[in-house]
């Protein structure tokens, strides 16, 4: 193991954050002034766990953080740990082909060997390596599906009764997506306080946070690289999301950065609440684009990076080509997905924002000018916003066929261009397009309108270019009165 610094922080309590829990793990108190659940104490030897076998995924980071919350609640004395599974997961029906990848996971916590290490040396007590879990098994009991866990004898008493550890938000980490951003905000939650974490040399850095076993790959791997791919998009979701900020301090080795540490500050002020609450991980996407012809751990990573919105959206076009079998059966489903995803997708809707802005607009219109002039203006003024919200949401699904296209493989392409060739000859469409079809392919600007007619109404339906009520909605919440 790496040394860090000799002024490296090295903490011998804990911090004294509060935390709640997110609605789905609260208990039903016994009476009326029963306390509130305390918050997740994770010890900090599990903080910079070290995988040595398989990744470890964001999903399953969150899941032993539910288990080992719920044993901690049911106590030392025990040596097996039971709750019911939908406290833990959600979104899977155990009686269909689901359950196979909540198997996948607790197999992943049995049999990933980890190194148990604090980032800061000095902390823990002692380095242990064993399994996430010691054994899991899940049963079904008067139509209930129950999971069960055990711990490592030599980790169990410090996984139950830590002393030195991190208060950790549960709400606040089922709002992270990557593993990365799990990882830094529970380490910075660790030395909040502090206001720094301790420095090591990047390469030490990389497990902990990607969750990547280290590798003949990962051995190769340049800094800036993992600035880049990893380090950037943690803080920047930990800084967005949590209640700290954190910025990246780099050391350098003559001209090469060898050590880095996080400085870490609180937000001045408690972020508002969100409009909606924060979005659960739900298997059943990943089981559907399993369904589709997903591989899951790739699915999972897009779920993970996207979120289940886009995700969502994204496996209905995917059914829907599928289904048309136009022009030709779909080769690689995960290559299509993942082309439908980045920036493609509308947020989620808030009905809300859209509603709100007709009576304001009334008044003000009523102010101005009377009754009938508002009522006149507004009337206007509503016909141009859902021509924006329209043409908006047609320019979207235009870039959404682009993609699909593009995700083809290069035979793929050339067949669909000799078909549009074929249709456009048909209807007589002006030979200079033909002719740039032939000449500079399908994304040439003269061509491009025929092509994705031509291929969304094959895939798609004659409707493909028609928003529903609803898509409308979500546009015009995302876009505003403005």
């Amino acid at each position: 193991m790496p040394t860090p610094e000799p002024d490296a922080p090295a903490l011998s309590t804990p911090d004294t954050g509060s935390s709640a829990l997110p609605p789905r793990l609260h208990r039903t108190p016994a009476h009326s002034g029963a306390r509130p659940p305390a918050p997740l104490k994770k010890p900090v030897n599990t903080l910079a766990i070290v995988p040595k076998s398989a990744r470890i995924t964001s999903l399953g980071r969150k899941a032993y953080n539910v288990l080992l919350y719920e044993a901690q609640d049911q106590g030392l004395d025990k040596d097996v740990f039971r709750v019911p599974l939908d406290r833990v997961v959600r979104g899977v029906d155990f009686d269909s082909n689901d359950h196979a990848l909540i198997k996948k996971h607790l197999r992943a916590m049995v049999s990933t060997t980890v190194e148990w290490q604090s980032p800061t040396t000095g902390e823990g007590a002692a380095w242990n390596v064993s399994g996430l879990l010691a054994h899991a098994r899940l049963t079904k009991e008067r139509g209930q599906v129950w999971v069960e866990w055990s711990y490592a004898v030599n980790l169990k008493q410090e996984l139950l009764e830590p002393t030195v550890f991190a208060r950790l938000k549960l709400e606040i980490i089922s709002q992270l997506r990557s593993h990365a951003g799990i990882a830094l905000y529970e380490i910075c939650t660790r030395y909040k306080d502090i206001g720094r974490t301790s420095r090591q040399p990047w390469r030490w850095w990389h497990p902990v946070l990607s969750g990547q076993p280290p590798s003949e790959r990962t051995a190769k791997l340049e800094y800036r690289i993992f600035k880049r791919d990893t380090l950037k998009p943690a803080m920047a979701e930990v800084s967005a999301v949590t209640d700290l900020e954190v910025e990246l301090q780099e050391h350098k080795d003559g001209r090469f950065i060898s050590e880095i540490q996080f400085l870490i500050r609180p937000k001045s002020q408690t972020p508002l609440a969100l409009k909606q609450p924060p979005e659960p991980i739900d298997l059943s996407l990943v089981a559907r684009a399993r369904d589709l012809g997903v591989d899951e751990d790739k699915a999972e990573d897009l779920l993970q990076a996207f979120g289940g919105q886009a995700m969502a959206a994204a496996l209905e076009i995917l059914a829907q080509r599928i289904a048309s079998s136009f022009p030709q059966p779909l080769k690689d489903p995960y290559r299509y997905l993942r082309a439908l995803m980045p920036g493609q997708v509308p947020p989620p809707a808030e009905p809300e924002a859209a509603e709100a802005a007709e009576p304001a607009a009334l008044a003000a219109a009523s102010g101005a000018g009377g009754e009938a002039r508002a009522a006149d203006n507004n009337r206007e003024a509503q016909a141009k916003r859902q021509t924006r919200w329209a043409e908006e949401w047609i320019r979207r699904r235009r870039e959404q066929v682009v993609a699909q296209i593009a995700a083809m493989s290069p035979e793929g392409q050339g067949a669909l261009s000799a078909d549009l060739l074929a249709d456009m000859e048909r209807r007589q469409v002006h030979p200079s397009i033909r002719k740039r079809l032939q000449t500079s392919g399908w994304q040439h600007p003269m061509v491009l309108p025929e092509m994705v007619r031509y291929y969304a109404v094959g895939s798609l339906g004659e409707q493909w270019d028609k928003p529903t009520p609803q898509q409308l909605l979500q546009i015009a919440a995302e876009l505003g009165d403005a």
